[in-house]
């Protein structure tokens, strides 16, 4: 429980799905929130859930497909808490079903902005910090998405996440700031839908793993959060 006892974690995407999941998570283990929707008024539900948890709670608003956006949630921690020592790039957006030869260009590009590029912007803003501080965790959303072209943007953006957050580590290596990435696995959220494999609940525990790694531990690698699903109950 003491490991995250007072840290902040900023968790993108956290009024839904997968990001309220975690953010309900780390709150149980003691850790202060800076929860993030698109509108100020979408994080309500999640700060009710964390009220009786004794943690303590700030909001951020932005959509993160445009710069002005990107910027307001950067603002909003600074205006808060100041600083996040856990960094859960969770935001992400679903393209279109569609054969892989009808993608356009402006649909990857699209897709990139929220699932890349923002994530990237606040890796900026705040990694660097992390290590001046000689303590962070970043955790980058990934996916398992194999063989399923009609929906390549989203593919394709999930393997330049993977590829960005082992440059990052690579980076960061000997800072005592991990940075790994996360495949919550297929989870009935509205992006996953409702014939996805398994309930969004059980994102829990594995989703908090790479949070919970000791000092210098495993940086650059994959975790699924489905295999830890023996340690629900």
């Amino acid at each position: 429980m003491k490991l995250l006892e007072g840290k902040w974690a900023l968790v993108t995407g956290s009024s839904r799905g997968i990001g309220q999941q975690i953010a309900k998570g780390l709150a149980e283990r003691s850790c202060n929130l800076v929860v993030h929707g698109r509108k100020p008024e979408n994080t309500a539900r999640t700060v009710e859930l964390l009220a009786s948890s004794g943690v303590q709670v700030h909001s951020v608003s932005g959509d993160l497909s445009s710069k002005q956006g990107i910027r307001s949630v950067i603002d909003g921690v600074r205006s808060g808490p100041g600083h996040v020592d856990i960094l859960y790039n969770n935001a992400g957006v679903m393209c279109a079903w569609k054969p892989i030869w009808e993608v356009t260009s402006e649909e990857i590009l699209d897709i990139f902005q929220v699932n890349l590029l923002a994530m990237i912007a606040l890796c900026n803003a705040f990694g660097p910090e992390m290590k001046r501080r000689g303590y962070g965790r970043i955790i980058n959303l990934s996916s398992g998405i194999t063989d399923t072209p009609n929906l390549t943007a989203y593919g394709i953006s999930k393997a330049a996440v993977d590829k960005y957050s082992r440059d990052l580590a690579f980076e960061l290596s000997g800072s005592n700031v991990l940075v790994n990435y996360l495949d919550p696995g297929w989870l009935q959220t509205d992006l996953g839908g409702e014939n996805a494999t398994y309930p969004v609940e059980d994102v829990l525990p594995g989703a908090l793993v790479p949070a919970l790694l000791e000092d210098n531990g495993p940086s650059g690698q994959l975790f699924a959060a489905q295999d830890y699903r023996m340690l629900i109950g």
